[in-house]
């Protein structure tokens, strides 16, 4: 007799049909349409904006947006499917991606009105609007709290000042064209001296709101662009305001999961292509009439690669698979996933320019680039400093909850 029916096999890597066709039709775009030019906007600092607009016309620009709004509605599974395989050939590429689709557009989708979901995401979807997202400032970084970029009420909306740095997409170009729509953080400013942060959405032709400078010579991420973003007396309307003033942590929250989730997945197309590359390159060198993949020491690169790989992609995929977009879900996994994601995609970049040996060291390779690339997901989106105090303090909390 039989007492327990035989459970169905879970595929958290992909969950449904609909998630193995993007993933062939991602992959299918990023070998095709950007491995040709991948090496050249790295070189070049370039951000291709009509291969970007290409997303649109796949349908990935608005993953998790709304149909209605022109978006896909998909879910935190395809979003992490979407970040891997770009990231796979161009980590800046899927950087900006993940500004525009995550920062800007996800933020929006959550947290916006229906009447600010309608004006902004259909264009958004397309890819005619290029999106990023500022909170960042020259000495305020980690430390949301400490933002001086301030919103002063007046009659019909607000005035911005201030400046944000480090922001992906702020720029569009060379010519310094600002992001068309921008998802701002900024502290209110009234005569109270009630500093509440709260979120708006700025637009490119707005009065005030500029690029200071391209940030460039960046050591990687170099196929997304960097910029510092200026605020001078910029008149806002008061429909710009997202949600009610003081919001802007329930905002952060309710979008803070996917953003440090994608930003792991781009860490885990960047494990994934150098240890293809390593454990190929591995079997086709030879060196004392054998394929270096013989010798314990490049045995010991490529098995601790291929394991850590395979436990951040199951971490990855286990909370992706758990995420429900809408709701605000617990800090501790999203940073713990891009805690350990952002430090094994560094550590395997670097094990495959070891296997290369002199050839790792050059560009034609990739894994020079690719561990370029990795080094900002270990201080982007969080520092992994910032994790670990995170982390430590929701343990504190709940000592034996978290471990069930």
């Amino acid at each position: 007799m039989r007492f327990f029916m035989k459970a169905p096999k879970l595929n958290i890597f992909a969950a449904t049909n609909e998630h193995e066709l993007l993933r062939k039709l991602v992959r299918k775009f990023a070998e095709e349409e950007l491995e040709p030019g991948a090496f050249k906007r790295d070189r070049e600092e370039f951000f291709d904006k009509e291969l970007f607009k290409k997303l649109g016309d796949l349908g990935l620009l608005g993953i998790t947006a709304p149909e209605e709004y022109g978006g896909s509605a998909m879910d935190a599974t395809a979003a992490v499917i979407v970040h891997e395989e770009i990231a796979a050939v161009d980590a800046g590429m899927a950087l900006a991606y993940l500004a525009h689709s995550m920062l800007c557009v996800n933020n929006i989708s959550l947290n916006g009105s229906s009447e600010q979901k309608a004006f902004y995401l259909p264009k958004l979807c397309t890819g005619e609007w290029i999106g990023a997202m500022a909170i960042s400032e020259p000495q305020a970084g980690t430390d949301v709290r400490a933002l001086s970029t301030t919103a002063t009420p007046i009659p019909e909306g607000y005035i911005i000042n201030g400046t944000k740095l480090w922001i992906t997409n702020g720029a569009q170009d060379e010519q310094k064209t600002p992001a068309d729509v921008l998802f701002l953080y900024a502290k209110i400013k009234n005569q109270e001296h009630k500093q509440k942060i709260s979120s708006f959405i700025i637009q490119n032709n707005q009065q005030g709101y500029k690029v200071g400078q391209k940030l460039s010579n960046k050591l990687g991420m170099r196929s997304s662009i960097t910029a510092e973003l200026v605020f001078d007396d910029c008149h806002i309307r008061s429909d710009q305001l997202v949600g009610h003033e003081g919001e802007a942590f329930l905002h952060m929250m309710r979008n803070l999961q996917i953003e440090r989730l994608t930003l792991a997945a781009i860490s885990l197309g960047i494990a994934r292509r150098c240890l293809v590359i390593m454990n190929k390159y591995a079997s086709e060198r030879i060196a004392f009439n054998q394929p270096i993949a013989k010798f314990g020491q490049i045995q010991k690169y490529i098995a601790e690669s291929y394991a850590k790989y395979k436990a951040a992609r199951s971490y990855i995929y286990n909370i992706a698979y758990q995420t429900e977009l809408n709701h605000a879900h617990g800090r501790i996994d999203s940073d713990a996933v891009k805690l350990f994601a952002s430090t094994a995609a560094k550590e395997i970049a670097d094990a495959a320019i070891q296997v290369l040996g002199g050839y790792g060291y050059m560009g034609e390779y990739v894994v020079e680039r690719l561990w370029r690339d990795a080094k900002l997901l270990e201080i982007g989106g969080g520092t992994i400093e910032a994790h670990q105090k995170n982390m430590t303090e929701d343990l504190q909390k709940r000592p034996y909850a978290l471990f069930d």
